[in-house]
Protein backbone atom coordinates (compact mmCIF):
# COMPACT_ATOMS: atom_id res chain seq x y z
CA UNK A 1 0.00 0.00 0.00
CA UNK A 2 1.25 3.15 -0.94
CA UNK A 3 0.12 5.19 2.42
CA UNK A 4 -0.16 8.62 1.37
CA UNK A 5 1.81 7.79 -1.59
CA UNK A 6 5.90 7.39 -1.81
CA UNK A 7 5.78 9.91 1.45
CA UNK A 8 9.32 8.84 2.54
CA UNK A 9 10.57 9.73 -0.65
CA UNK A 10 8.13 12.93 -1.87
CA UNK A 11 5.48 15.09 -0.14
CA UNK A 12 2.41 13.25 0.71
CA UNK A 13 -0.37 13.39 -1.25
CA UNK A 14 1.08 14.41 -4.53
CA UNK A 15 0.81 12.79 -7.85
CA UNK A 16 4.54 12.43 -7.62
CA UNK A 17 4.30 10.30 -4.39
CA UNK A 18 1.92 8.17 -5.56
CA UNK A 19 3.61 7.66 -9.01
CA UNK A 20 6.60 6.33 -6.93
CA UNK A 21 4.76 4.72 -4.79
CA UNK A 22 3.47 2.38 -7.46
CA UNK A 23 7.40 2.35 -9.34
CA UNK A 24 8.34 0.98 -5.81
CA UNK A 25 5.72 -2.04 -6.23
CA UNK A 26 2.86 -0.62 -4.27
CA UNK A 27 -0.24 -2.46 -5.85
CA UNK A 28 -2.57 0.17 -4.36
CA UNK A 29 -2.35 4.35 -3.40
CA UNK A 30 -3.99 5.78 -0.43
CA UNK A 31 -5.42 9.19 -0.40
CA UNK A 32 -7.30 11.08 2.60
CA UNK A 33 -9.78 12.68 1.58
CA UNK A 34 -11.51 16.28 2.34
CA UNK A 35 -13.56 18.82 0.93
CA UNK A 36 -12.83 22.00 -0.79
CA UNK A 37 -15.58 24.91 0.05
CA UNK A 38 -17.47 24.40 -3.78
CA UNK A 39 -17.54 20.17 -2.80
CA UNK A 40 -14.82 18.85 -4.60
CA UNK A 41 -13.06 16.54 -2.29
CA UNK A 42 -9.07 16.51 -2.58
CA UNK A 43 -6.24 14.99 -1.50
CA UNK A 44 -4.72 16.04 1.79
CA UNK A 45 -3.79 14.48 5.03
CA UNK A 46 -6.11 17.08 7.00
CA UNK A 47 -7.96 19.67 6.08
CA UNK A 48 -5.28 22.21 7.67
CA UNK A 49 -3.06 22.64 4.90
CA UNK A 50 -0.55 25.32 6.65
CA UNK A 51 2.06 22.09 6.57
CA UNK A 52 1.74 20.42 3.54
CA UNK A 53 1.47 23.70 1.06
CA UNK A 54 2.63 27.04 0.61
CA UNK A 55 -0.32 28.87 1.68
CA UNK A 56 1.23 30.65 4.41
CA UNK A 57 3.33 31.96 1.89
CA UNK A 58 0.61 33.38 -0.47
CA UNK A 59 -0.51 37.25 0.96
CA UNK A 60 -3.52 36.91 -1.17
CA UNK A 61 -4.99 34.02 1.41
CA UNK A 62 -3.24 36.00 4.79
CA UNK A 63 -6.73 36.91 5.84
CA UNK A 64 -8.18 33.33 5.57
CA UNK A 65 -5.98 32.13 8.55
CA UNK A 66 -8.34 31.35 11.27
CA UNK A 67 -9.41 29.08 14.17
CA UNK A 68 -11.56 25.75 14.00
CA UNK A 69 -12.62 23.16 16.15
CA UNK A 70 -11.94 19.72 14.42
CA UNK A 71 -13.33 17.01 16.01
CA UNK A 72 -13.13 18.50 19.71
CA UNK A 73 -9.48 19.96 19.18
CA UNK A 74 -8.76 23.48 18.50
CA UNK A 75 -7.08 24.01 15.19
CA UNK A 76 -5.04 26.99 14.07
CA UNK A 77 -4.11 27.65 10.02
CA UNK A 78 -6.05 27.53 6.68
CA UNK A 79 -8.33 24.86 5.75
CA UNK A 80 -9.75 23.73 2.87
CA UNK A 81 -13.10 23.93 3.52
CA UNK A 82 -12.25 27.88 3.17
CA UNK A 83 -10.87 27.25 -0.47
CA UNK A 84 -12.13 26.87 -3.93
CA UNK A 85 -10.52 24.27 -6.16
CA UNK A 86 -9.98 26.91 -8.10
CA UNK A 87 -8.19 28.45 -5.49
CA UNK A 88 -6.46 25.40 -3.78
CA UNK A 89 -5.23 24.38 -6.93
CA UNK A 90 -3.00 27.64 -7.23
CA UNK A 91 -1.37 26.16 -4.30
CA UNK A 92 2.09 24.13 -3.92
CA UNK A 93 2.46 20.79 -2.38
CA UNK A 94 5.25 21.25 0.74
CA UNK A 95 7.05 18.34 2.64
CA UNK A 96 4.97 17.86 6.08
CA UNK A 97 8.02 16.97 8.26
CA UNK A 98 10.69 18.29 6.83
CA UNK A 99 12.76 18.25 9.84
CA UNK A 100 12.33 14.40 9.59
CA UNK A 101 12.34 14.06 5.54
CA UNK A 102 14.85 16.67 4.65
CA UNK A 103 15.55 15.45 1.10
CA UNK A 104 11.94 15.52 0.15
CA UNK A 105 12.15 19.52 0.63
CA UNK A 106 14.07 19.04 -3.10
CA UNK A 107 10.59 18.68 -4.44
CA UNK A 108 8.99 21.56 -2.70
CA UNK A 109 6.06 23.33 -5.16
CA UNK A 110 6.57 20.72 -7.74
CA UNK A 111 3.33 19.16 -7.39
CA UNK A 112 -0.21 20.74 -6.67
CA UNK A 113 -3.33 19.27 -4.82
CA UNK A 114 -4.80 16.52 -6.48
CA UNK A 115 -8.59 15.46 -6.49
CA UNK A 116 -10.16 12.29 -5.82
CA UNK A 117 -10.94 12.21 -9.60
CA UNK A 118 -7.20 12.92 -10.78
CA UNK A 119 -6.34 9.71 -7.96
CA UNK A 120 -8.69 7.76 -9.78
CA UNK A 121 -7.09 8.57 -13.71
CA UNK A 122 -3.89 8.33 -12.38
CA UNK A 123 -4.47 4.60 -10.64
CA UNK A 124 -5.70 3.94 -14.18
CA UNK A 125 -2.77 5.66 -15.91
CA UNK A 126 -0.66 3.84 -14.04
CA UNK A 127 -2.40 -0.13 -14.28
CA UNK A 128 -1.31 0.72 -17.71
CA UNK A 129 1.71 1.51 -17.90
CA UNK A 130 2.41 -0.82 -15.22
CA UNK A 131 0.07 -3.74 -16.78
CA UNK A 132 -1.45 -4.79 -13.59
CA UNK A 133 -4.19 -3.19 -11.80
CA UNK A 134 -3.30 -0.36 -9.10
CA UNK A 135 -6.07 0.02 -6.57
CA UNK A 136 -6.92 2.87 -4.55
CA UNK A 137 -7.94 2.75 -0.97
CA UNK A 138 -9.99 6.20 -0.32
CA UNK A 139 -10.35 7.40 3.53
CA UNK A 140 -13.24 10.02 4.56
CA UNK A 141 -11.27 12.44 7.03
CA UNK A 142 -13.67 14.38 9.48
CA UNK A 143 -16.85 13.29 7.84
CA UNK A 144 -19.01 13.90 11.19
CA UNK A 145 -17.26 17.50 11.24
CA UNK A 146 -17.91 18.45 7.38
CA UNK A 147 -21.62 16.91 7.52
CA UNK A 148 -21.97 19.45 10.55
CA UNK A 149 -20.67 22.33 8.49
CA UNK A 150 -23.04 21.38 5.17
CA UNK A 151 -19.48 19.45 2.99
CA UNK A 152 -20.55 15.56 3.65
CA UNK A 153 -18.06 14.08 2.24
CA UNK A 154 -20.45 10.55 1.42
CA UNK A 155 -22.39 11.67 -1.30
CA UNK A 156 -19.63 13.30 -3.47
CA UNK A 157 -17.55 9.62 -2.94
CA UNK A 158 -20.13 7.78 -4.16
CA UNK A 159 -20.78 9.55 -7.06
CA UNK A 160 -17.40 9.69 -7.75
CA UNK A 161 -17.03 5.95 -7.70
CA UNK A 162 -20.07 5.56 -9.70
CA UNK A 163 -19.19 7.60 -12.42
CA UNK A 164 -15.84 5.97 -12.39
CA UNK A 165 -17.25 2.26 -12.59
CA UNK A 166 -15.72 1.32 -9.53
CA UNK A 167 -18.85 0.27 -7.53
CA UNK A 168 -17.91 -3.01 -8.09
CA UNK A 169 -16.60 -6.25 -5.66
CA UNK A 170 -13.11 -6.35 -7.46
CA UNK A 171 -10.77 -4.64 -5.14
CA UNK A 172 -9.55 -1.89 -7.26
CA UNK A 173 -11.59 0.67 -4.67
CA UNK A 174 -11.86 0.33 -1.18
CA UNK A 175 -13.15 2.92 1.11
CA UNK A 176 -12.11 3.15 4.55
CA UNK A 177 -13.07 6.06 7.66
CA UNK A 178 -12.18 5.89 11.09
CA UNK A 179 -15.51 6.89 11.56
CA UNK A 180 -17.96 3.78 11.79
CA UNK A 181 -21.03 6.09 10.88
CA UNK A 182 -19.17 7.16 7.48
CA UNK A 183 -17.65 3.60 6.48
CA UNK A 184 -21.60 2.47 7.12
CA UNK A 185 -23.08 4.96 4.72
CA UNK A 186 -20.48 4.06 2.16
CA UNK A 187 -21.11 0.22 2.44
CA UNK A 188 -24.72 0.63 2.49
CA UNK A 189 -24.62 2.53 -1.01
CA UNK A 190 -21.66 0.87 -2.67
CA UNK A 191 -21.00 -2.75 -3.67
Amino acid sequence: VGHRGASGYRPEHTVGAYELAVQMGADVIEPDLVPTKDGHLVARHENEISGTTDVSTRPEFASRRTTKSIDGVKVTGWFTEDFTLRELKTLRAVERLPQVRTRNTLYNGLFDVPTLQEVIDLAKRLSREHRRTIGVIPETKHPTYFKRIGLPLEPRVIEIVKRNGLDRPDGRLILQSFEPTSARTLDRALR
